[in-house]
Order: structure tokens, then C-alpha cells, then sequence
């Protein structure tokens, strides 16, 4: 601990706490309790993570005849569309990335810049993925 009484980490994704009297003096006079940015940096890379499996998912399906009949497997015979199992494993890789990450970094302080940048990087990724132009050219 340091003199303030809060934790440091030396990782690189973690940081040390907030002064609300540089970030935002008019927070200062309020005394709100310090809460660690762990789990919205989860969210926000986990986001990212699950868009990103979203677009690999629709190239592979496109790329491959293993990887669509796979897919398939994940609507559960209910035919809701050519996404329904993309999504489905999609949302399964987000629920278990946050889950990873969100135990991780529960009661830590890290960079949220970081964090977003690395998310929106990943969504791009994903949702360049899904465009009809980049997917079909994969095609056989």
C-alpha cells in the first residue's frame, strides 16, 4: 500500500487510484469512495473480444463447409437465421471472456484507455468480419 492507503500494482494494464481534485475538481469536495476500474475494462474488452469472434465466425462459416455445418449445430434445430449460431457462440466467448477478466480485475485499477482501445480495435476486427464484401471473398 502507499501513503494514501491504496493499493498499486505494477501490470501493465494496471494503474494506481484516482485524485478526483485533478480529474474533476468539483467531484473533490464530495469524498466519493475510490471503486476500481477492474470490471468496466472487463466489459469493454470483453465487448470487443465477443464482436471479434462474431466476425471470425461469419468468415469462417463462409471459408469453410466444416466450420458452417459446426455452426449449425449451435441454432438447436430452430432455423432463425444464418447468424444464430455465430451469435450463440459469440455471446457464449463474451460471457466467459467477462467472466475471466471480471474475476481478474475485480479490485483493480487499470487503464481504461487502454482497455477501450484494445475493444474498439477488436470490434473493428469483428465487425469488418460481417460485411457481405469482406466475408464472401473468402468464399471457395
Amino acid at each position: 500500500m502507499n501513503t494514501e492507503g491504496t493499493t498499486m500494482t505494477t501490470t501493465s494494464m494496471t494503474t494506481t487510484a484516482h485524485d478526483d481534485a485533478q480529474v474533476a475538481p468539483e467531484l473533490a469536495g464530495m469524498d466519493l469512495p475510490d471503486k476500481p476500474d477492474g470490471p468496466g475494462a472487463a466489459m469493454m474488452i470483453s465487448a470487443g473480444i465477443g464482436i471479434f469472434v462474431l466476425g471470425l465466425l461469419t468468415v469462417l462459416a463462409e471459408a469453410s463447409l466444416g466450420w458452417k455445418e459446426w455452426l449449425l449445430k449451435w441454432e438447436w434445430g430452430q432455423g432463425v437465421g444464418p447468424l444464430a449460431g455465430k451469435t450463440t457462440v459469440a455471446a457464449l466467448v463474451y460471457f466467459v471472456s467477462l467472466a475471466i477478466l471480471w474475476t481478474i480485475w475485480r479490485k483493480k485499477n487499470v487503464k481504461l484507455q487502454k482497455a477501450f482501445y484494445i475493444g474498439l480495435a477488436l470490434g473493428a476486427l469483428g465487425a469488418l468480419g460481417t460485411y457481405p464484401t469482406f466475408f464472401q471473398s473468402f468464399a471457395p
